[in-house]
């Protein structure tokens, strides 16, 4: 039987990892050595890409959702031409400061989508890539938007809880142009798939809506032709590659240690042997290589065409369109917060804190068409439709996601969206809830995706719900989390400003914390600066004498503050508020202003209904602490805070105690 034209270069994929992961010591050969053909199909037949410009707008995505496999990935970026990824970043494999890293890290200029490391996140990445390409397809036309998304997957990722939420939820909403390319090699890292499962996986895809194609995973051919089915089915698509896990190490083949058991020279040279490569240790010969760029470039004019369409668009549709792909705010995006602010002074009830974020996602519907919303089934208790229509599989013009009881998912879909671009993603869903969602606030965080997390119902002020929905210990650990934006504001007019401050975080993601509770205006004055952008600013300072006292609280807990105030303040007590709705913005700040804001000498107090780790930097090793030390309890918001002694009066007298204690 002759050898497929094509054979050479997934060979030149396997060598290529075996002779990194041999260098290296250590890595995962499993993936790259049996995805080899599948990658190789795609990557020559059908992917739409330019290594000569990795970001270009209208690329097909590949996420490698199985990211230990991070080898495949990276002899893919070698082989077909991106800049990046020479020879010796290949050699450099696993080595501090090389792109070629134990797993894939977000970086799109060098062809990294994402980052992939913990199982199920790649999926739900591409998952979030797919409906926002479907919602800019809809938006911006067939001419500039068109491209799929495509994942190399494992039995982990599915494994997963999440995967299984990604599967029914893409079903539902029929994304046609999700392909998921799944390893199924029967073998995990503790031995046989047997050991844990015994379903019918790609049944699990087929009652969810799912089109679904059952391939030799090592038949180039028959891998192409499933992905040419894929391409024109309008449901999304799994391809079942059955393959041979490490497929080329005689050693290691279809066993258990063919995931990430130790590779040695002497497999190298077997594997050689095995398949008939004579070519020495990162060599590959001119003729395979050049086939391979020929693949890098085969894209380039549709790119060419693209760029065509692009230059014929009149001015302000161009501008638009840029715009949103780079990600930057409209014009008078601000104006509307400020207005926002000042009319909240003359609003004449108090609203709930989480409508506050709502009335104020509402308002920027008409600048932001851009800003897409998920909701985890609490539409109602969240308010965060209003004024948008609903993103479903008979009409993408919308722009708000249906996500259904599905915290994970919709996390990691967020982040999918934010790093496909064009699109500012907003996940909704109560605070108690976010535990759910932080394997993928995590990724959000570490890749640095500007996703808004936001959360209603932030402490026992929801009430009669019970302590499972009291999240007293959830803004802690939020704050724990490096380059997590954690803002709890006290009312409307602190809302707008950390509304604000979310909408020009680049870098970061952003956890906007609301009450259910209404939020009584503590700012009564307008101004146009934003004071929360500090994180932490002086709302009210003594005004009976020198400051003795500092009052430090967040979100709804500022307004027990300035009751608690005005009460020292009648005793001739100088007492300050200190408004901190973001520690690690206040953090950034310098030194004179973080003492200035705390006040140098003064006994200070925490209010928050929440645990008190995190507090002590701020109170220092003598302040006190009005909070929880516990869960919460089932009873009305007021009963609850006069139970834990959250009030004013418990204020005051902590305060008082201080005092005397200095004296």
């Amino acid at each position: 039987m002759s050898t497929h034209p094509q054979q050479a270069l997934a060979h030149a994929i396997r060598f290529l990892s075996i002779d990194a992961i041999a260098r290296a010591q250590e890595g995962h050969q499993g993936v790259p050595l049996g995805m080899a053909e599948i990658a190789t199909a795609l990557y020559t037949r059908h992917l739409k890409f330019n290594p000569a410009e990795p970001t270009w707008w209208d690329r097909d995505r590949v996420v490698l959702s199985n990211g230990h496999g991070s080898m495949l990935l990276y002899s893919l970026l070698h082989l077909t031409g991106y800049a990046d990824f020479p020879i010796e970043e290949i050699q450099r494999f696993r080595e501090l400061g090389s792109h070629c890293e134990g797993h894939p890290e977000r970086n799109p200029a060098i062809g990294i989508e994402v980052t992939t490391g913990p199982l199920g996140q790649g999926i739900a990445n591409a998952f979030g890539m797919a409906v926002a390409e479907a919602y800019l397809n809809a938006r911006f036309g067939h001419d500039l938007v068109n491209h799929h998304t495509y994942a190399f997957v494992g039995d982990g990722c599915l494994q997963e809880g999440i995967g299984q939420e990604m599967i029914s939820l893409a079903g539902h909403l029929r994304l046609g142009k999700l392909v998921l390319l799944w390893d199924d090699n029967q073998i995990t890292d503790d031995g046989s798939t047997d050991l844990s499962i015994s379903e019918n996986v790609a049944e699990r895809f087929r009652v969810a809506g799912w089109h679904v194609v059952e391939v030799d995973g090592h038949d180039i051919d028959a891998v192409s032709i499933a992905l040419e089915a894929a391409r024109a089915d309008p449901r999304p698509s799994m391809l079942a590659c059955r393959t041979v896990i490490a497929k080329g190490i005689a050693r290691l083949q279809g066993q258990r240690g063919g995931h990430s058991g130790r590779l040695f020279a002497e497999d190298a040279q077997a594997a050689r042997e095995l398949l008939q490569w004579p070519h020495a240790a990162f060599e590959i010969p001119p003729d395979v290589l050049q086939a391979w760029r020929q693949a890098g470039a085969r894209s380039q004019p549709e790119h060419a065409a693209w760029q065509a369409r692009m230059s014929a668009l009149n001015a302000a549709e161009r501008h638009e369109f840029e715009r949103v792909m780079r990600g930057e705010l409209p014009a008078h995006w601000q104006q509307v917060l400020l207005d926002y602010k000042q009319s909240a002074l003359q609003a004449p009830t108090a609203p709930s804190g989480i409508f506050i974020s709502a009335e104020i996602n509402d308002l920027l519907t008409p600048l932001m068409p851009e800003r897409m919303v998920g909701c985890a089934d609490l539409e109602a208790p969240t308010s965060h439709k209003r004024g948008l229509a609903a993103f479903t599989a008979n009409d993408r013009n919308g722009a708000y996601v249906h996500c259904g009881v599905r915290e994970h998912l919709m996390a990691a879909m967020a982040n999918g969206m934010a790093a496909h671009g064009g699109v500012v993603p907003l996940s909704v869903t109560y605070l108690a809830f976010a535990d759910y969602e932080r394997p993928a606030m995590r990724m959000a965080a570490l890749m640095g995706l500007p996703v808004k997390f936001v959360f209603s119902h932030d402490s026992i002020g929801i009430g009669k719900n019970g302590p499972t929905h009291q999240p007293v210990e959830i803004l802690a650990s939020l704050r724990a989390m490096p380059n997590m934006l954690v803002m709890r504001p006290a009312d409307a007019v602190e809302a707008a400003e950390c509304w604000a401050v979310a909408l020009q975080h680049p870098s970061g993601p952003v956890s906007l914390v609301f009450a259910r509770q209404p939020l009584p205006l503590v700012r009564q004055t307008h101004q146009t600066e934003n004071l929360s952008q500090r994180g932490g600013y002086i709302l009210a300072e003594s005004v009976c004498g020198p400051r003795q006292v500092t009052l430090l609280a967040t979100g709804s807990e500022v307004a027990l503050a300035v009751v608690a105030r005005d009460a020292l303040e009648s005793q001739g007590i100088g007492t300050a508020v200190v408004s901190l709705p973001c520690w690690a913005l206040f953090d950034a700040q310098d030194n004179n202003y973080r003492q200035r804001v705390l006040g140098r000498g003064t006994v200070r107090v925490g209010i928050e209904a929440a645990v008190r780790q995190g507090w002590d930097r701020y109170l220092g090793d003598h302040g006190g602490f009005i909070g929880m030390n516990g869960f919460g309890a089932s009873g009305p918001a007021d009963a609850l805070y006069s139970l834990f002694g959250i009030t004013p009066q418990a204020v005051v007298a902590e305060a008082t105690r201080l005092l005397k204690s200095q004296a």
